[in-house]
């Protein structure tokens, strides 16, 4: 392919990140060993540049009861105003990480981009979680990438309108729309997308 390439899963060293990054890819994601070792995303972003590293977050709606399954600053865990939970292990185990201070020290460590994934909202097609992308865009600085809940056009103009780029899988899989139909509405409706 030649477009941007970013490979994701299992990766928890800079090993692997140099071979993945030697094999072609332009980007690595990482999530359970960031949440693991944070340190890891420091390391990796000086390591090959924080273009190369996203930190891939899956979160879910936070139910008020602290899991404390890791231990990280208690700045980032959660509190009474916690609205969104991490959860790693393809989004199984919750972490008592608040979502939004989690992104915000992911830049800090050198994260380049966010994947953010609504678990809530994933495969459902009711649209991406809105609020949660907002928040987050607001902290973060750095790009962010919608993930969970696409089902129609209007779903992804949405959540382009607060999030930098989405992404998409079934609509595309099971072809319910083509990649054209998608960037031809966009166009319409004013947001910027290569050809």
């Amino acid at each position: 392919v030649f477009i941007p390439f970013t490979v994701g899963g299992g990766i928890n060293d800079c090993e692997t990140i140099r071979d993945l990054l030697n094999a072609g890819a332009d980007k690595v994601s990482i999530n359970t060993a960031a949440v693991k070792n944070p340190e890891f995303i420091a390391k990796s972003s000086k390591m090959f540049g924080s273009q190369c590293i996203v930190l891939a977050i899956d979160a879910r709606a936070y139910s008020g009861e602290a899991s404390k399954n890791i231990e990280l600053p208690q700045e980032i865990m959660v509190d009474p105003t916690t609205k969104w939970e991490v959860y790693i292990h393809g989004g199984r185990t919750p972490t008592g990480i608040d979502a939004v201070k989690w992104a915000k020290f992911g830049e800090f460590l050198g994260a380049g981009e966010i994947l953010l994934t609504s678990m809530d909202k994933d495969g459902t097609k009711d649209g991406y979680d809105l609020p949660m992308l907002a928040a987050i865009n607001e902290t973060a600085k750095i790009p962010i990438i919608a993930s969970g809940g696409a089902g129609t056009l209007e779903h992804i103009l949405e959540a382009l309108k607060v999030a930098d780029a989405a992404l998409l899988a079934s609509l595309l899989h099971f072809r319910e729309l083509t990649i054209k139909e998608i960037k031809d509405f966009l166009r319409k409706n004013k947001i910027e997308v290569r050809d």
